[in-house]
């Protein structure tokens, strides 16, 4: 009989319940929208940092994280050959590769550069970094026996272009000076300024050569699918377990993603709180409205012999009523924007430290919508409490007076 009544109530209320529907759906909308604003935020960022840097997982020595940028010689996996086709073998890895770091000098006949240096197997790598934005001449191929491929950076400062010629200097394995001249196939662009202003690349045959060894500092998974990491990183860290190696995934090798991430999660932590405080206010306000409107309706139904708590539990049933419904249609709402603005694309600017503005998107992401139902819908119920806990206080008499 209450919920029929409720049922009653609400209908027969029709524009104070299109004002609290409204303020529900309002709340519910800008949640779904923020929240999947956030997770395309993750996801791009994420895809862009194992694409254009890291991988998604990667292997080296112990201690190679701590030592390696300053000693990369001393942190080589001699026989890596022995090591990548156990990686291989894991239906989920798309492909395995070499890299070798080194520090040392590029010279343009007139100035000196610092750089820190990568030997990479060129195929393999132009696969990995699709996100790696090629902005003059072409990605470095296994045939570039003697290419480079610069960092806008380095190429700015050294005013290189395609087609150059440039001398590299570093120290081999041993102690010795070695120099070879590389011409410029190409300039690339990252997501990150400071990497692309010290990166440069060469084929990883240049640099056993120059390094006078045939080592590798880092051999780098790269996979058919980002969800897969945690489990191949699990699988994997069984399989070297008793080994002197360590393996770490893409999102404990950037820091920027982690620091990114936690800054994120914070600003949609506050927006989730003043979204669920401006329900709360809204809903009781409205509701506060109605039930002080119906004191005489609450003062004939316990002359009639009804008891506070079957006040409280009518006014309680018909905000919970309101607050599904207007959860349900604010998540669907929700849904169809996130839908269309993501058919359009929302154009942004460079992040901090970033060279390259993106397209954004909203996601639509099942537990951001369990979310938003749940604050709309929890906060409708929290809301109606006082009200009808106030409501039901007042003397009979003194509700009765309100039908005269």
């Amino acid at each position: 009989m209450l919920v029929k009544l409720a049922l009653r109530n609400i209908l027969r209320q029709k524009i104070r319940t299109g004002m609290t529907l409204a303020a529900i759906m309002f709340g519910v909308i800008s949640l779904v929208l923020a929240g999947g604003f956030v997770q395309d935020i993750f996801i791009q960022l994420g895809e862009t940092i194992i694409h254009s840097q890291t991988g998604h997982l990667q292997l080296f020595k112990k201690d190679f994280l701590e030592k390696g940028t300053r000693y990369p010689e001393r942190f080589l996996i001699d026989k890596p050959e022995t090591i990548v086709p156990r990686i291989a073998r894991y239906p989920e890895v798309d492909a395995v590769m070499g890299r070798v770091y080194f520090a040392g000098l590029i010279n343009n006949g007139r100035r000196d550069l610092p750089i820190v240096g990568e030997g990479v197997e060129p195929d393999k790598e132009a696969k990995l970094g699709s996100f790696l934005k090629i902005v003059a001449g072409r990605q470095l191929q296994e045939k570039d026996t003697d290419g480079i491929l610069l960092g806008q950076g380095v190429a700015q400062s050294l005013n290189a272009k395609p087609g150059d010629v440039l001398t590299l200097v570093l120290s081999a394995a041993e102690g010795a000076m070695n120099t070879q001249d590389f011409q410029v196939v190409g300039i690339f662009e990252s997501f990150s300024k400071e990497f692309d202003a010290h990166a440069i690349r060469i084929p990883l045959t240049a640099t056993h050569e120059l390094l006078q060894t045939r080592g590798v500092n880092q051999i780098v998974v790269a996979l058919h699918r980002t969800a897969d990491t945690d489990k191949i990183l699990a699988a994997l860290n069984a399989d070297f377990a008793d080994s002197a190696f360590d393996l770490r995934s893409w999102r404990t090798l950037s820091d920027f993603y982690d620091k990114s991430v936690q800054l994120y999660e914070a600003q949609f932590g506050v927006l989730q709180i003043i979204i669920l405080l401006m329900v709360l206010l809204s809903v009781t306000n409205s509701v506060n409205m109605s039930v002080f409107e119906r004191q005489g309706e609450f003062g004939t139904m316990q002359a009639l012999g009804n008891r506070r708590r079957d006040i409280v539990a009518l006014i309680v049933i018909e905000s919970t009523i309101v607050g599904f419904v207007g959860a349900v249609l604010g998540v669907l709402l929700g849904i169809v924007f996130a839908l269309v603005i993501s058919a359009i694309g929302i154009p942004m600017p460079p992040p901090p430290n970033a060279n390259v503005g993106y397209t954004a998107f909203i996601r639509v992401v099942p537990s951001t919508l369990i979310g938003a139902f749940l604050i709309g819908f929890i906060a409708t119920m929290l809301a109606s409490l006082f009200p009808a806990f106030k409501v039901s206080r007042i003397p009979v008499v003194d509700a009765l007076r309100q039908n005269v």
